[in-house]
């Protein structure tokens, strides 16, 4: 059961609190889940759950921002009447319904005017908003309206409504708007669709090659921010192409637009649309105009909740009070009975609450937010490999493989066979790399003064001949790179670029390496040298200031390569070509534990990630640092990964995931004894745990692990096993990604969400008020291109899509999944949070 306060920040601010520990969505691992209102959004965090030692609300607080400082309170509300004033809240933050505009219009005609006088439209325009949802009578209509008369038809006799994903949808069609043929300014269809934020305009042509005939400048509208335009729908077979038109204003929300924009199967691009329009007007509600008015309604509600509830206020709670440093676990007030009672009643007024909105046909918010009906997170891992009987250094990714470095060799593990080892234990690996552009396998070798890079040919260990094949030290001997002896660490430029860059570190001196031909050139000639070493040219020597714990390449457009460099508290640039060094930033912390620098690119700008202790930074290559975007991890990550729209920290037992725009907490995942593996392409990660949970597993085939006879590989371990396991890039991110692209095998493509329902940025290190209308530095004006999805081939008559109600609910952590094959094109999530701002019911001021 929730447990409920109100209490005031330093700054006079009432805020309420929720808290409750819980094992739900976290493979049955009870975790704190707590949940701040404040007049600027909602916070979430997770908290590990210990049972000989449970927090304090005060403890609990901490947590939020990093040490949310309290003027006053929080005191517990007993009152179970709480319950509903939360709901409120919770509806303010996530839209539970939509109203949409759909426009008709003749090829060929050049402004609103002329689309909206269109009386009737074609058959084509008849089966495209009967693809969207189902025709219902308006007159006695009971369920959400979108602002259309249900009692006396004067917005006309019907409309179309569709449930997707729990979320109730109404679209305004033009033609099914009333009509004058006195007002040329059609009032009524412009007062419907011209106040929508998102509209769709069909473009009614057969010609779907046909260069796109419409513009944004031909709507004349104050309040429209979303186009989803020209759609095209010719009549002989289902092929639909479309654009997304957008105000400069409006964040980037997901998924993208194929390339090309077309669909060939109607329940493919149906679903796709209903994503785009939903995130569309989520992201709109991220404005400026939007923002301000959201707080300004949160603001009222919160202080009148405070002032209701606040215990020198309120009656109910002078007689149930529980002290601030009470322990959140422990429900002991009074006598027992009295606690049980009131739990009693705390249960009955919620299901009440429940009940109450299932009957008036909207999408319960208990579902709609707890994710209780969502069939796979996005997130959610799927077994690799169990039972591996030795400890991993290091690894990458190899296609659909994993090279792995370990104390007793080097093995390729392949889901669905048997674990292959490739070099035996004499073979002491540090540093491993897979560059699959150039067909190499890259890794730093031996220790101390011995230890050298070494390299070889991906062909060494492919095809049959080479199966049973397991090198040792002494094979290593021809395939070192020259003038790398005392190397320590090594950083290779990322996947994707043309020309494979590399630097070694040995001491302070920095050597630059550069492979002299390009990714095409070592594909189409991939065995053409035999001394794989002389392929890689000493390019210059560098020097800096001390012994690098970290490099990152960071390519530049139109600018000298960096390199980014972390040594005790602090990170430097060294120019690539003249060795000119940067102080980048200056970690001001007396223990310092450098996690990762992670290169991003936007715009063709690259910033950096960078992460220590519990912080992740964004910093500018060419601007003073700025803590505005800075945000804090609930635990101290060793690896940190990003897949636009998220970022994922992995600590020693747990996955936090969080909203790469705002630092927003998604989702925790916890999985105890857990490493980060690779996440060059798809996420891999391991486990010692038995058990991490109820874990999808596409291929649930095992094997015993028995490699080739050899005398350095033993035969039995008694320390525990690992247990592998890998996240789809695709699952979290689609085709979108905020990195440079990558080279990256053809895989199914997983089910995909809409926008996570989650508030304003949680736990943001930030001096600013009005945080709300501000942007991360990830987000620009400029649009991405089209991303690479193929289109779907699949044809399906459109006639099958009668009766439609899509039923499954959202997630307050994951968003919704969209119901389709593994097998289709799946775009990426939105990482924007949505609002409530209804029509003329709305709580707005």
């Amino acid at each position: 059961m929730h447990q409920n306060y109100v209490g005031v920040d330093a700054d006079k601010e009432p805020f309420l609190l929720s808290v409750v520990v819980t094992d739900a969505n976290n493979h049955n691992v009870p975790q704190y889940r707590a949940i701040m209102w404040m007049k600027n959004g909602n916070r979430k965090i997770c908290l590990p759950f210990i049972p000989n030692k449970p927090m304090t609300v005060k403890v609990i607080i901490s947590h939020f921002d990093h040490g949310c400082k309290i003027e006053k309170g929080p005191k517990e509300i007993f009152n179970p009447e709480i319950q509903k004033d939360l709901l409120l809240l919770e509806e303010q933050e996530g839209s539970v319904s939509f109203k949409f505009g759909v426009l008709y219009a003749n090829e060929g005609q050049t402004s609103d005017d002329e689309m909206y006088n269109n009386e009737f439209g074609s058959a084509k325009f008849s089966k495209f908003y009967h693809l969207l949802g189902d025709k219902v009578r308006l007159k006695g209509w009971e369920k959400f309206r979108g602002g259309l008369d249900t009692k006396s038809d004067t917005t006309g006799t019907a409309s179309i409504y569709t449930v997707y994903e729990g979320h109730e949808i109404m679209f305004h069609i033009s033609t099914l708007l009333p009509f004058s043929k006195d007002h040329k300014q059609q009032v009524e269809r412009k007062r419907h669709i011209g106040n929508d934020i998102v509209n769709i305009v069909f473009v009614d042509t057969d010609d779907c090659d046909k260069m796109p005939s419409f513009r944004p400048s031909m709507m004349k509208t104050q309040f429209t921010r979303i186009l989803v335009a020209d759609c095209r729908f010719p009549e002989q077979r289902f092929v639909c192409r479309f654009n997304i038109f957008s105000e400069e204003s409006v964040p980037l929300f997901g998924p993208p637009l194929p390339c090309p924009p077309v669909f060939t199967n109607f329940q493919q691009f149906r679903d796709f649309l209903l994503v785009k329009l939903i995130n569309g007007e989520k992201a709109a509600f991220n404005t400026p105009v939007f923002a301000q008015k959201r707080q300004r309604t949160l603001e009222m509600l919160i202080r009148s909740l405070y002032q209701e509830h606040m215990p020198e206020n309120s009656k109910n709670n002078m007689l149930n009070r529980r002290a601030f440093s009470d322990l959140i676990p422990e429900n002991v007030h009074g006598s027992r009975r009295k606690e049980e009672a009131r739990q009693l009643e705390f249960v009955r007024v919620g299901q009440s609450l429940k009940l109450k909105t299932i009957l008036k046909g909207d999408a319960p918010t208990s579902l709609a937010t707890s994710g209780a009906l969502l069939k796979q997170q996005p997130w959610e891992p799927q077994c690799f490999l169990l039972d591996f009987p030795y400890d991993i250094i290091c690894g990458d990714s190899w296609g659909d493989k994993l090279v792995v470095a370990t104390s007793s060799g080097i093995f390729v593990l392949e889901e669905g066979t048997a674990p292959r080892i490739i070099f035996d234990k004499s073979v002491s690996v540090k540093q491993l790399n897979v560059v699959e552009a150039h067909g190499l396998l890259i890794f730093l070798a031996d220790k101390g003064k011995e230890s050298r890079i070494c390299m070889f040919r991906l062909t060494d260990f492919e095809g049959e001949e080479q199966e049973g094949v397991v090198l040792n030290k002494s094979d290593c001997k021809e395939h070192k790179l020259e003038k790398t002896k005392g190397c320590h660490l090594y950083a290779t430029s990322r996947p994707g670029g043309s020309h494979l860059r590399m630097v070694i570190s040995v001491g302070k001196r920095l050597l630059v390496y550069a492979w002299k031909h390009s990714s095409a050139w070592s594909a189409w000639c991939s065995v053409a040298d035999d001394d794989i070493t002389e392929e890689f040219q000493f390019v210059r020597e560098l020097q800096a200031f001390e012994v690098p714990q970290l490099m990152t390449l960071v390519d530049a457009v139109g600018d000298d390569n960096q390199i980014c460099i972390a040594y005790k508290n602090q990170f430097d640039l060294i120019n690539e070509k003249n060795g000119d060094t940067l102080q980048l930033y200056q970690i001001d912390a007396n223990k310092v534990n450098i996690v990762s620098a992670i290169d991003i690119y936007e715009d063709d700008e690259a910033e950096l990630l960078l992460c220590y202790n519990h912080i992740s930074h964004f910093q500018k290559l060419s601007e003073e640092s700025s803590h505005e975007f800075d945000f804090h991890w609930n635990s101290q990550p060793k690896a940190i990964v990003c897949a636009f729209p998220y970022i994922m920290a992995f600590t020693p037992d747990t996955v936090e995931i969080r909203l790469i725009i705002n630092g927003s907490l998604v989702h925790t995942m916890t999985i105890p004894e857990l490493f980060l593996v690779t996440s060059k392409c798809d996420i891999y990660f391991g486990s010692t745990a038995p058990d991490v949970g109820p874990l999808s597993s596409p291929t649930t085939k095992e094997f015993t692990f028995s490699p080739p006879a050899s005398p350095s590989v033993p035969s039995t371990k008694t320390s525990p096993t690992i247990n592998l396991y890998k996240i789809p890039l695709t699952c979290l991110a689609g085709q979108m990604s905020s990195e440079k692209p990558i080279t990256c095998p053809q895989m199914a493509l997983p089910q995909t969400l809409l926008a996570p329902l989650v508030s304003v940025p949680e736990q943001t290190h930030t001096t600013s008020t009005t945080s709300t209308t501000q942007h991360s530095p990830l987000v620009r004006t400029k649009r991405p291109g089209p991303a690479s999805h193929p289109p779907a081939t699949t044809h399906l008559p459109v006639e099958d899509i009668k009766n439609r109600h899509d039923s499954n609910s959202s997630s307050s952590d994951s968003g919704i999944l969209l119901n389709r094959n593994l097998s289709e094109t799946s775009p990426p999530i939105s990482p924007f949070f949505s609002t409530s701002l209804d029509d003329e019911e709305s709580a707005i001021v």
